[in-house]
């Protein structure tokens, strides 16, 4: 008899949002653009320190199979101490500067080597009555990292919606550019919009995430609102926020960082100890947790390969020079 055993990262059966815990998803769209995004679930966020607002549905704490050795990054941290370049370079920039961004109401276009392309309602793209808490280990290029319990849905299902051709082996994200709104793209720091890519079959392997929320509430703008990328085993920068065009490609398609300097940003960009940035190392990591505040260090840890996920990865990556392909 043939026995299957889920991945060490796959959400329990019983870790899944029941249905019955959600209003219909319109309902909650309409409730969510009446209160400008900033409606909460407040079991989960006076749990975890996320100040409360109020409520459209309860939903109970939803942690995944794959573990965390760390508690979750304070919300504080979370919200204020982000890199979101069309915002400004500095870290705080995004929480100051991000009010005026509507993402309600939101579409997302795609387009290129998929049977069914178009333009679909945020609604009507990710199902709000099936949402999961993921808590994932988040490591930026700048050798720091959180842990963030985001909410969302798995990228893989949502792409596979749109059928992709046989064609299709790379997969392209576009962040929305609205310079009057967008006080940092008035600079010339990266080529805008901001762009992302993954091979195909690393933005369908299950650890892939589209997040919508995050300490079970709406998604504050400067983390990526409405709809970012979560890709726990890479850098940040992959993780690209507030997405409003995906295009299925045969080539490997530009991305931001590689285009601006490609000596220090590869199309990879997963997370290597072995593999310093040009301009320091990438063998350790300074954690921003509950110890710490904003700019205060733990002792720094080592980093590990594939940001600890390298159990659930690394067969990805079989055969591959990744000094190489960085």
């Amino acid at each position: 008899m043939l026995i299957r055993r889920p991945p060490a990262f796959a959400l329990r059966d019983n870790a899944v949002t029941p249905q019955s815990a959600w209003l219909n998803r319109r309902h909650v769209l309409a409730a969510l653009a009446a209160a400008g995004g900033s409606l909460a679930l407040p079991e989960r966020a006076a749990a975890r320190g996320a100040p409360p607002q109020d409520a459209f549905a309860p939903l109970k704490s939803t942690p995944t199979a794959y573990t965390v050795a760390d508690p979750p990054t304070p919300w504080e941290a979370v919200t204020t101490y982000n890199n979101y370049y069309e915002f400004g370079t500095g870290k705080g920039d995004p929480a100051r500067r991000s009010g005026r961004y509507v993402t309600r109401p939101w579409s997302v276009t795609v387009e290129g080597e998929a049977h069914k392309t178009g333009t679909f309602a945020l609604e009507d793209l990710i199902d709000f009555n099936a949402l999961e808490e993921r808590i994932y280990r988040h490591r930026c290029v700048e050798a720091w990292s959180m842990v963030i319990p985001w909410v969302g849905v798995p990228l893989g299902p949502v792409l596979h919606r749109f059928a992709p051709t046989s064609h299709a082996r790379f997969v392209q994200f576009f962040t929305r550019w609205e310079r009057k709104n967008m006080p940092g793209t008035f600079w010339p720091v990266l080529k805008w919009p901001y762009r992302e890519g993954l091979r195909l079959d690393e933005a369908m392997h299950p650890l892939a995430f589209l997040a919508v929320g995050v300490y079970g509430r709406v998604l504050p703008n400067q983390n990526g609102a409405p709809l970012r990328l979560v890709v726990p085993w890479k850098y940040g920068y992959k993780s690209i926020k507030s997405i409003d065009r995906i295009v299925f490609t045969r080539n490997q398609p530009q991305t931001s960082w590689n285009m601006s300097n490609p000596r220090e940003y590869g199309f990879y960009s997963n997370v290597n100890p072995h593999v310093d940035h040009p301009r320091w190392s990438q063998a350790s990591e300074r954690v921003i947790g509950p110890q710490t505040g904003l700019a205060g260090a733990l002792a720094r840890r080592k980093t590990q390969m594939f940001n600890g996920y390298g159990d659930a990865v690394a067969r990805l990556y079989a055969g591959m020079d990744l000094r190489k392909y960085h």
